[in-house]
Parts: structure tokens; C-alpha cells; sequence
């Protein structure tokens, strides 16, 4: 039974995979300009392969976090139809909405 307590939790879990996806994208950003940097300046081999590895870890966060948000994805959805179906309104059911269309509009972007 899909309740408002439950769409709220569902509803939070996106947001904040969400934002962890972002941070983990942020992350490796900064990260790959730290290694070209490294790279360029000719630091110590052993650092620079440290950089490396710190930059590869952070690129295998983003497959898994997508996964994840995928999963929330579909919960919030099922939630959120089931309380359709059951003719619910209110602001919890928008704030769901606007974070379905936010996290689609994410994973759209990813495949452009």
C-alpha cells in the first residue's frame, strides 16, 4: 500500500542519489585535470600513478550510482501511479513528480 510516508522516503532516496551522481561527475572532473596536470608538470611516476587509481575509483562510482537511481527511479514511479490510482493529491505527489522529470531529464542528457 502506497502511503505519503513511503512517496516521501522514495522521493528523498532519489533526490539524493541525484546529488551523489552529480558529486561523483564533479569528482571526476576535477580529478582528470589533476592528472593531465601531473602528467604535464612530468611529476613522480608513483604519484601520478596514485592519481590514477584515486581518478579510475571515482569513474567506477558513476556506473554504479546510475544503477541505484535507476532503481529508486522505478520505486518512486510505481509509487507515485499507485497513488494516482488512488486519486491522491497533494504537494508530496508534485515534489515526486518534478523529481522523476529531474532525474529522466539526467539520464537523457547522459545518453546525448
Amino acid at each position: 500500500m502506497a502511503t505519503l510516508r513511503n512517496l516521501k522516503i522514495k522521493t528523498g532516496t532519489c533526490k539524493r542519489i541525484l546529488k551523489e551522481l552529480h558529486s561523483y561527475e564533479k569528482e571526476v572532473q576535477l580529478e582528470a585535470a589533476k592528472t593531465a596536470e601531473m602528467k604535464e608538470k612530468g611529476s613522480d611516476p608513483y604519484d601520478l600513478k596514485q592519481q590514477e587509481n584515486v581518478l579510475a575509483e571515482s569513474r567506477m562510482m558513476i556506473p554504479d550510482c546510475r544503477k541505484r537511481l535507476d532503481a529508486s527511479l522505478a520505486d518512486l514511479k510505481d509509487i507515485v501511479e499507485e497513488l494516482k490510482e488512488l486519486d491522491q493529491q497533494g504537494p508530496e505527489l508534485q515534489e515526486a513528480v518534478t523529481t522523476i522529470s529531474d532525474v529522466e531529464a539526467k539520464f537523457q542528457a547522459a545518453e546525448d
